[in-house]
């Protein structure tokens, strides 16, 4: 009797246990849920994007890093550009010094026999002149190929109204000059603005003068000469509304005279000599340093 009712006890629990573990309400005494499963994927899920992200950021910083080094890199380089451009430029008002204390042959020098430039990059403060040549008087002593009738000065040059003179006496005069070169009277009318620039050094048509004796002498392909003119009208009125095109001339003259390197030179200054410059003049300095200087 007791047997059989142990025999009952056990098989009623057989079926209890069985029916726990095919409930789904149960399954989780005994494996993993549905509910935990999707819990453990989600945050499997999360725990990569936030890898993810953390790989993305740790890129970016070191792209940053990466960049700011770049542009350290970049502002040093500039630094350095614009200091030897500094550097070109102040050698460049040197040696157009110097180029104009050799043209001027001496004059208006200091009593050591030196203009001062100011130095230039790995230069002098000081350029020693070459001894100076011939001057020109009013019988037109010419420093280079006989003068003669070569060449015309541009109508429109020929025909320019001077800068009003305070002067109507002086006026005259110039306009005498001014006459004589429309009418193709070289010789004449580079001596008359010789005598007239030597007469009257402080007159504003002074510098006028001086170009036209410097533009007449580059007509009558006298490049030595010209050239002497146009340095000296750069260095004595270095702010004259002429010296734009005087400096454009000098840059031409020394060209023609064989002195290539130092025309070359002088036509690269004058942007930076002369900012204001017109862009006709800037343009044919460019120009001619594209067409003598390559």
């Amino acid at each position: 009797m007791r047997k059989s009712y142990l025999i009952q006890a056990g098989f009623a629990i057989t079926l209890a246990l069985g029916s726990l573990s095919i409930s789904p309400a149960h399954a989780g005494l005994f494996g993993e849920s549905e509910e935990e499963k999707a819990a453990r994927i989600h945050e499997q899920n999360q725990d990569s994007s936030i890898s993810d992200l953390t790989q993305r950021v740790h890129d970016l910083e070191e792209a940053l890093r990466q960049a700011t080094g770049q542009n350290e890199s970049l502002a040093h380089q500039v630094q350095q550009l614009g200091d030897k451009i500094e550097r070109q430029k102040k050698d460049f008002d040197y040696r157009l010094c110097a180029i104009t204390a050799q043209q001027m042959g001496g004059a208006d020098s200091d009593q050591q026999g030196g203009l001062s430039c100011g130095g230039g990059s790995g230069a002098s403060s000081t350029y020693n002149m070459a001894p100076a040549p011939a001057q020109q008087s009013s019988d037109t002593v010419h420093l280079a190929p006989p003068p003669g009738v070569l060449g015309t000065l541009p109508a429109r040059q020929a025909a320019m109204p001077p800068h009003p003179a305070a002067n109507p006496q002086l006026k005259s005069q110039f306009d005498v000059a001014l006459d004589l070169a429309a009418k193709q009277r070289y010789d004449d009318a580079r001596a008359a603005f010789r005598s007239f620039a030597d007469n009257n050094p402080g007159d504003e048509l002074a510098p006028q003068a001086i170009y036209w004796v410097g533009e007449i002498s580059y007509t009558q392909k006298d490049y030595a000469g010209a050239a002497h003119a146009f340095a000296e009208q750069i260095k004595k009125f270095p702010t004259s509304t002429r010296s734009p095109d005087s400096m454009l001339k000098l840059g031409q003259s020394l060209i023609a005279m064989g002195q290539t390197r130092e025309g070359c030179m002088t036509l690269a200054a004058l942007p930076s000599k002369y900012p204001s410059a017109s862009k006709k003049i800037t343009a044919q300095a460019a120009g001619e340093r594209k067409t003598s200087c390559q």
